[in-house]
């Protein structure tokens, strides 16, 4: 566990700072930014919803998401985490996963059901959304990780591409 704390603390720092104002508004990240990272081997294009507002949003409103693409929650402490499908048209599979990448439990999400999906462990920081299925077709089991050091680079490119927005 130990070489995941400091890459956890490595995550965690770069996602404060890519979240903390620069005294101009950052751009808002769109439909269009993924980062690659894989889950248990299998690569995953993931959008990153690090603020409130984007955690809020999530996948609302999208009419598809394409294969292999998905959106990541990182969340700034481990707790027990609840989603639901307010808006949500894409049948959605959500990974739970612990401070050290490891996936704890998946869920399936339904299209426009407002009943929270909540997670059973009180350790998840970060939550992972996918096209319905995706898990079990990529074989991707409990116990599975992400490959925090891709995350780190993703949440790095996030941090560069807020301090180069000039006012």
């Amino acid at each position: 566990m130990k070489p995941y704390f400091k890459i956890l603390a490595g995550v965690l720092g770069l996602a404060c700072i890519a979240c903390q104002p620069t005294g101009a508004p950052s751009e808002p990240i769109n439909s269009q930014t993924y980062f690659p990272i894989p889950i248990g081997g299998i690569e995953l294009q993931l959008q990153l919803a690090l603020k409130p507002a984007e955690q809020q949003k999530g996948l609302m409103h999208r009419e598809s998401l394409d294969k292999d693409h998905g959106m990541m929650f990182l969340f700034d402490r481990p707790d027990k985490r609840g989603f639901w499908m307010r808006n949500t048209r894409i049948p959605l599979d959500i990974g739970y996963f612990d401070s050290n990448g490891q996936l704890l439990e998946v869920h399936k999400l339904f299209p426009f059901d407002e009943t929270s999906v909540n997670s059973r462990s009180h350790e998840v920081l970060i939550a992972v959304e996918t096209n319905q299925g995706w898990y079990a077709a990529n074989d991707i089991q409990v116990g599975d990780r992400i490959d925090m050091k891709s995350l780190v680079i993703a949440l790095d490119s996030l941090k560069q591409r807020n301090s180069s927005i000039k006012p």
